[in-house]
């Protein structure tokens, strides 16, 4: 049974416990000899590490995605904890509990799913509504959709996050697009919840969060349009405009093309879509932030991605949907 976590470490700490191994890469110091730097995780958080001694015998042990067994002693490095590795060896995964490795919503999986099917039913246009339910019936989809991360960092970074995250941006479509005339609404709802489908590819997620071979080569987006032609294939007499609209969406959810999105939003329904994303990731992010950093500090650290500290005033827990 797993007795520290990431979360609980501090500098001066002896360590000799399991974790996952998340990153592995081989270094050079100055005189020739190699070095190994490494970074592990369990469900409260990761730290990066180094070892110094034995290297090549250590490397050839374990690969990234492994549970490994620690030994060694925390120390500071540049402001940031450090890990430096007396011992590490492969552990078999029958012997651990992975719900100790990788971090999970707190929220009712299987209700959020019902909801966003909830929604689905509530549509007034029948193709689309055949489409989802093309997803919904799909029983491999759906253990993925129920399971997957929305990202590996920034936003919803854990088991069930893609799920919590659509729900929110299909409720905030209501409220937000909801205010405006003209609306292609089923359209727009259409879209956020299928945005991010891809990411149940995009993402490994057995034992540690981070990329697949297939998403780090096509990205969410590419996958995701992939998926949605796969299933359209199976709607009888699905319009093709429709279709082209509906996979724009998907494309453009990102706003530009320097943040990822094939092409930028060229309708209204895009626009919003791009938005009302942005809105959900956003807040969800900096509250997971703010929550991890000191609750006695008024200020929370330097956010290095979006570059600023945030004010934690009374209100920046609450968390909707």
């Amino acid at each position: 049974m797993k007795k520290m976590f990431i979360k609980d470490i501090k500098s001066g700490d002896r360590i000799d416990e399991v974790f996952v191994l998340s990153e592995k890469t081989m270094g050079q110091k100055k005189d020739g000899n190699n070095f190994l730097n490494i970074a592990i995780a369990d469900k409260t958080g990761t730290i990066k590490g180094v070892v110094w001694d034995d290297v090549n015998q250590a490397a050839s042990l374990v690969q990234a995605g492994d549970f490994v067994h620690l030994q060694g002693h925390v120390s500071e490095y540049r402001n940031d904890l450090q890990l430096v590795v007396k011992k590490m060896a492969p552990v078999n995964a029958d012997s651990v509990d992975p719900s100790d490795f990788l971090p999970a919503t707190g929220r009712d999986v299987n209700q959020m799913f019902q909801r966003v099917v909830a929604l689905t039913d509530a549509m007034a246009e029948g193709h689309l509504k055949l489409l989802l339910h093309a997803f919904w019936n799909d029983a491999g989809f759906v253990k993925q959709f129920k399971t997957a991360p929305a990202a590996k960092k920034m936003h919803h970074a854990y088991i069930g996050g893609l799920l919590e995250h659509t729900l929110s941006v299909a409720l905030l479509v209501d409220r937000i697009a909801g205010h405006y005339s003209g609306i292609d609404m089923d359209l727009l709802l259409t879209g956020a919840i299928l945005h991010d489908i891809g990411k149940i590819r995009e993402f490994e997620y057995s034992r540690r969060l981070d990329y697949s071979d297939e998403g780090r080569l096509l990205s969410h987006i590419v996958i995701g349009v992939q998926m949605i032609e796969e299933k359209i294939c199976r709607v009888e007499n699905f319009p093709e405009e429709l279709a082209l609209l509906l996979k724009h969406l998907v494309v453009s959810h990102h706003g530009s093309r320097e943040f990822g999105s094939p092409e930028v939003p060229k309708t209204i329904e895009a626009v919003l879509l791009n938005y009302i994303d942005e809105i959900d990731s956003k807040v969800t992010g900096i509250r997971n932030f703010m929550a991890a950093e000191d609750p006695n500090e008024p200020w929370t650290g330097y956010h290095r991605l979006l570059g600023r500290h945030f004010f934690k005033t009374s209100f920046s827990a609450v968390r909707d949907t």
